[in-house]
């Protein structure tokens, strides 16, 4: 992955976490010194979910686990939705 690739990946994540922030979620952006950054998402229950991005014919949101990635299906949403924030949130509960 290049470095603008990288930037991206972490851009969408620091937008998603402050509009979800913004709503109300309980929300945590992990940077881990080896891996790709995460956004956590503590839902009202306690649960948590992990927000990646990935690419999917443009960049994505998924809070499945990776290997779930491979397969098609929901569990995701495009990186530019206007609701991306609010599917998340209703899909994880929080």
């Amino acid at each position: 992955m290049t470095p603008g690739e990288q930037r991206e990946r972490f851009d969408h994540l620091v937008r998603l976490g402050r509009t979800m922030h913004t709503l109300g979620a309980c929300v945590v952006l992990v940077l881990p010194t080896a891996g790709e950054p995460v956004l956590e998402v503590r839902s009202a229950s306690g649960t948590l979910a992990r927000v990646i991005v990935i690419w999917r014919s443009g960049w994505a949101f998924t809070w499945r686990p990776w290997w779930a990635r491979m397969w098609p299906g929901g569990k995701w949403v495009a990186a530019h939705a206007d609701n991306a924030a609010d599917v998340i949130m209703a899909e994880v509960g929080a």
